[in-house]
């Protein structure tokens, strides 16, 4: 892509992507390891991109809802590229990654982490797989950030004990698998309880155990872990809010 002031399609399309993937606090040219790895790749500075991901905060009513109104100089183009990618998560994961692959001068597999069994496929197989690893990692870092890389229900901060756990699962509904809005942040352990049941968050936003787990109640450990948060609300995301229908259905549906 060629350097200039003016941003191109293409550029804005990766940086949209990006976006999403960074908390609102986080956005930074100075400090922000993913925003000076891309000032590499798309040869912008890294200030540059800070000032283009602020930009995108005018467009973004996640933001401007809650009385934020972000940067007000989002150009044409870049209301066009959010308008046409917007809630559209997949185009969005594949056109990007697609992107950084041709700038790196790299197959796309080699820019997204895939397993080294991998590289034996051929064909549509192959195409099958890195699309559905391109988007369960975005979906994974659009959900952390949007909690600000904190487990909803303890605070836990640790980025390899956090899950981007779906409320409705992957295999119950294509069309809601990448919703962000579909998605809470979860250490390890409370995933596991979440996926099968043994507890689940209401659609007020409160942490509910279910029977298996309340008749633990005079074993210590069993306070510590996830007693002692029963009824108490999560930690609300800054952005993409669990969707109250999502909710719903675990609770109907998997809620034991």
């Amino acid at each position: 892509m060629k350097n200039s002031n003016l941003w191109t399609k293409e550029e804005l399309i990766i940086a949209l992507n990006l976006y999403w993937k960074i908390p609102y606090n986080k956005i930074s040219g100075t400090s922000n390891d993913e925003i000076k790895a891309m000032s590499k790749i798309i040869g912008r500075t890294p200030a540059a991109i800070a000032y283009k991901l602020m930009n995108f905060t005018s467009l973004d009513e996640e933001r401007t809802k809650k009385g934020n109104k972000g940067k007000e100089s989002a150009g044409k183009l870049d209301e066009i590229v959010w308008h046409e990618y917007k809630n559209n998560w997949e185009k969005l994961s594949i056109d990007s990654a697609s992107l950084l692959a041709k700038l790196q001068n790299k197959p796309i597999e080699l820019v997204v982490k895939i397993d080294e069994d991998f590289f034996s496929l051929e064909g549509k197989e192959k195409e099958r797989i890195v699309k559905v690893r391109v988007n369960q990692q975005d979906f994974r870092q659009r959900v952390l950030a949007s909690y600000n890389q904190r487990c909803c229900i303890t605070g836990i901060n640790i980025p390899n004990l956090l899950i981007a756990s779906h409320i409705i699962p992957w295999s119950e509904n294509e069309q809601e698998r990448l919703n962000p809005k579909n998605g809470l942040c979860l250490n390890a352990l409370h995933d596991k309880a979440f996926d099968k049941g043994l507890m689940t968050i209401t659609p007020d936003y409160e942490v509910k155990l279910s029977k298996k787990i309340l008749e633990k109640a005079k074993e210590v450990q069993y306070e510590q872990m996830f007693l002692q948060f029963d009824g108490k609300m999560i930690e609300l995301p800054d952005r993409f809010l669990p969707d109250e229908k999502f909710l719903s259905w675990h609770n109907k549906n998997i809620f034991q």
